[in-house]
């Protein structure tokens, strides 16, 4: 019986090993040699799957997406407001391993993307992706009464974001440990999430932003 090829795996190992090379050479070393080399293909076989080099950065940007929205997907986001929100963020910080490995490629993405177009539109997967999040969870908020902030939905959404990033950034830079990120990170929310029945908040209602899985990630 012929053996069944899964063709999204095989795309997933190739970004895997375009990170990998990015991680060792930076963006600028990524070409389909080069990559096919560190995944022990062929150039021919990888080609089957990412013909150009762009095509292989775009599947290294997605993966990061991937990974991203994954967990996400696993996860469910109970209890009080803010430590649900808390968890959600908690995702795109490098706090572990896993995380500190995304976080490399999305900056090096980010850098690079100063001077390459090309490159710039792929980041742009991951930034969206963010940015996104980051409106559901201050509209979410807004409509249960719970943000505090006075600002509109939009202008506390780009903050959170600005945030996020600069913890990743710092924390990747190792001038914020994990309990640094953590302490700015829970009083930025401390300062914007009432939970319910602080002041008046919430009205009385459970908040959405908590009930099982998270309002979305990157896409």
């Amino acid at each position: 019986m012929p053996r069944v090829v899964d063709h999204e795996e095989r795309r997933r190992e190739l970004a895997e090993a375009a990170w990998r090379v990015i991680l060792r050479e930076g963006v600028e070393g990524v070409s389909v040699r080069n990559v096919a080399a560190e995944a022990g293909w062929s150039v021919g076989a990888l080609r089957h799957y990412f013909g150009t080099k762009e095509e292989l950065l775009a599947g290294a940007a997605r993966l990061v997406v991937e990974r991203v929205t994954g967990r996400f997907e696993r996860g469910r986001y109970e209890g009080p407001p803010r430590e649900a929100v808390r968890r959600m963020l908690c995702e795109v910080l490098p706090l572990d391993d896993e995380r500190r490995v995304e976080a490399r490629v999305w900056l090096a993405f980010a850098a690079h993307s100063l001077v390459d177009p090309r490159v710039a539109e792929e980041h742009e997967l991951v930034f969206d992706g963010m940015r996104e999040l980051c409106r559901l969870i201050v509209r979410r908020l807004s409509e249960d009464g719970l943000l505090v902030s006075g600002a509109g939905d939009e202008e506390e959404a780009a903050r959170l974001h600005a945030l996020v990033d600069g913890l990743a950034l710092h924390g990747l830079l190792g001038r914020l440990g994990s309990e640094e990120m953590l302490a700015a990170l829970d009083a930025h929310l401390a300062a914007i999430i009432a939970e319910p029945g602080e002041g008046g908040a919430g009205r009385g209602q459970e908040p959405r932003v908590n009930r099982g899985r998270a309002p979305g990630g990157p896409s």
